[in-house]
């Protein structure tokens, strides 16, 4: 009987969660137009930014094959995290744009909301367009710190989360040292790409 009321608030939590990430994604722009508007001016505040708190980012992104910027609300209620958020990637060789989502979810204590901002770097095109055609998810491994120096092939300050790709996360505080991305999911917008 106590492992079904346990799942019941479980459930409820989740649903409350989730509630209210979709209330502050609706909040944010309602048409199509709109809302690529705002992810657009989220990402020349988000790259301002990081040149600003890491001015050697700018070089990365600039030589890499292309990049993609993301903006992620996170809610922790008690024993359920979830986040979600929105994103484009852009390849610096055609200058196109692709429109991402991303999703997460997991089980932690804590209570509280969290913002910030992340910056991938491809450094192929192979890599850029694995992760805007075929999705990416995150596991347990891309938790991991950011390098103290230019070794690998991964700039200082970046947290490389997969072979050929970095990660400049940005809090409040200004670089994060460590990735928070496990068991987050990124794929294509349907709504927000031309058909």
């Amino acid at each position: 009987m106590r492992n079904i009321t346990i799942g019941k608030r479980a459930a409820i939590t989740a649903s409350l969660a989730f509630g209210l990430l979709g209330l502050a994604g609706q909040v944010m722009a309602e048409t199509p137009a709109e809302q690529r508007a705002e992810i657009q001016k989220m990402r020349a505040t988000t790259l301002q930014r990081l040149y600003q708190v890491h001015p050697a980012a700018r070089a990365d992104v600039q030589k890499a094959a292309g990049y993609a910027v993301f903006s992620n609300v996170g809610i922790n209620l008690i024993f359920l995290s979830a986040a979600g958020g929105s994103g484009v990637a852009h390849d610096n060789r055609s200058g196109k744009d692709v429109y991402m989502k991303m999703v997460s979810g997991g089980f932690g204590i804590g209570l509280g909301v969290k913002d910030f901002r992340g910056v991938f770097v491809f450094s192929t095109t192979e890599k850029l367009n694995q992760f805007t055609n075929s999705g990416w998810e995150a596991s347990a491994q891309a938790d991991a710190a950011a390098k103290a120096g230019d070794k690998g092939g991964a700039a200082a300050g970046a947290i490389t989360v997969a072979p050929g790709v970095n990660l400049y996360q940005l809090t409040e505080n200004g670089l994060a040292l460590q990735a928070t991305i496990q068991g987050t999911k990124y794929f294509k917008n349907d709504d927000l790409n031309a058909k």
